[in-house]
């Protein structure tokens, strides 16, 4: 029996010193694990000062997972999420600071400031309350939460307004409900809806973009979005936001409807640019005519599709079709430079340069920076004064973009037929005579490439005011003559 309780008294002897040694190892392991928390904080610390938020934010994760009670943790965590500007992660880390510690004043402040700024403004006035209870003269907390007060009887006013169609006065009030509450996206959607009203388009859309982040899953402001890009013929813009959409839920029917109208329209419309890129003019209008059948209610496309098909006609032969559609595209769009400019072009194919110069005149007036507008107004100016004296083309009866053996073939005729030895009075042969002189004139100005380009460019290369200082056949005389012995001697040939 002796023996038993001795064998016992061993045992709880033992038990004892083991758990001695393993408190001792315990309170070493809590003691090694304050020391780590505090390494973690001071690093959080020196990092966030340098501006290191991703690298703070790691610290003070471990920081809070260490010690789960500690206020202060929290506290700046939410400082680091706050600095990279994620209000949301924020929230809940000084609503932890402040269930662990409710008198901690700092946390309450900074949280009332966030409420605020989403419009929260009851739980807002609530902390500003709080911290006016325990400190009665913190200016930061009476200024705010008069401001939470003046949101919500600006907010209430601003629907009052919009409700009985004062959108001017709505857009004023909310003004200043979204500079003390810019995260609340309610208000930036109702000045938004004020805006569309009114018909200012950009400044809605200015209003909508923060609400897509402002708000999770916020389909309906990326297809909104889109549906006003669209509208305004932005359809790229437009084609990016359904897409945005589409990225929330892919199965979303109203914004996969109209992903496929946008996508439609932008291939024709991208196609068609390609090809005048290319100078297929036919092929382009083709897609242009498509583009207006695939969205034949928004006028703007019908604008833009009339507009490039000006263009291209503008660049083909058709100068008849081209002037129509032209003179179409100018009624539905009358301040478009653009179309006057290309109607004006084919005005001086059409040889009607009076019509090209006012053209080109009120082109001008709409976009006075743009230098081929100015270079075509002074072109069509010098050959409206050219058409007034000599016209190369006239004479021989071809159009402007000739090419020279057409030039030469016409000369061939002309020349045959108003030969002088053709006729037998005197005053015949004067007459044919001038009349060859002009034919053969034309005919040497129009087949040297650089004479042409004076004509074209509205000069006369033989008019001898344009002849001083050229440098090039000044050795021709007043009067082309190929009948002359003057310095330029004539060889009559029909090549």
């Amino acid at each position: 029996m002796e023996r038993d309780r001795r064998g016992m008294s061993g045992v709880l002897s033992s038990l004892s010193l083991l758990c001695v040694i393993l408190d001792l190892q315990l309170d070493g392991s809590l003691a090694a694990s304050q020391s780590e928390i505090e390494n973690h904080l001071e690093m959080g610390r020196k990092l966030l000062a340098a501006g290191q938020l991703a690298e703070a934010l790691s610290h003070y994760h471990s920081a809070v997972d260490g010690d789960p009670k500690n206020y202060l943790t929290y506290y700046k965590r939410a400082t680091v999420y706050l600095a990279m500007g994620k209000f949301k992660s924020a929230l809940p880390d000084l609503s932890k600071a402040i269930d662990l510690k409710p008198d901690f004043l700092a946390a309450r402040l900074q949280r009332g400031n966030i409420l605020l700024k989403q419009g929260d403004t009851q739980d807002a006035e609530q902390d500003f309350r709080a911290v006016l209870l325990s400190s009665p003269t913190n200016e930061e907390a009476k200024n705010q939460l008069d401001r939470a007060r003046e949101v919500e009887e600006r907010h209430e006013e601003a629907w009052a307004a919009y409700n009985r169609e004062d959108y001017g006065e709505a857009i004023s009030l909310l003004e200043k409900v979204i500079e003390y509450s810019p995260w609340d996206p309610s208000v930036r959607e109702l000045r938004s809806e004020c805006y569309l009203r009114i018909g200012d388009l950009n400044k809605a859309i200015q209003d909508l973009k923060p609400t897509t982040k402002l708000r999770n899953d916020n389909r309906a402001a990326f297809l909104k979005l889109s549906r006003l890009y669209y509208s305004m013929g932005e359809h790229e813009e437009s084609l990016s936001q359904v897409r945005e959409c589409l990225k929330l839920d892919q199965d979303d029917k109203d914004c996969f409807s109209h992903y496929k109208q946008v996508k439609k329209l932008s291939r024709q419309l991208e196609s068609a640019e390609e090809l005048v890129r290319d100078q297929r003019y036919e092929a382009a209008i083709e897609k242009f005519e498509a583009a207006m059948k695939t969205e034949p209610n928004v006028e703007i496309y019908r604008k833009q599709a009339k507009e490039r098909i000006c263009h291209c006609l503008s660049k083909s032969q058709h100068t008849e079709a081209a002037i129509k559609t032209c003179t179409e595209a100018h009624q539905r769009d009358p301040h478009n430079p653009q179309v006057l400019k290309d109607r004006a072009e084919v005005y001086i194919l059409n040889e009607e340069y009076e019509k090209a110069v006012e053209d080109f005149q009120q082109a001008k007036e709409l976009d006075g920076e743009n230098e081929e507008i100015k270079e075509g107004l002074e072109r069509s100016q010098k050959l409206l004064k050219q058409s007034r004296k000599r016209d190369y083309y006239k004479i021989l009866g071809v159009k402007r973009n000739a090419n020279k053996q057409e030039v030469i073939k016409a000369y061939r005729k002309l020349a045959q037929q108003w030969h002088p030895d053709n006729f037998q009075s005197e005053e015949e042969k004067r007459e044919a005579e001038k009349k060859f002189i002009d034919i053969a004139a034309a005919k040497e100005v129009l087949t040297d490439p650089e004479m042409r380009q004076k004509v074209d460019a509205g000069e006369d290369p033989l008019d001898p005011e344009n002849q001083q200082g050229s440098g090039h056949h000044q050795q021709w005389p007043f009067e082309f003559n190929p009948f002359g012995s003057g310095n330029f001697h004539f060889k009559f040939n029909f090549n």
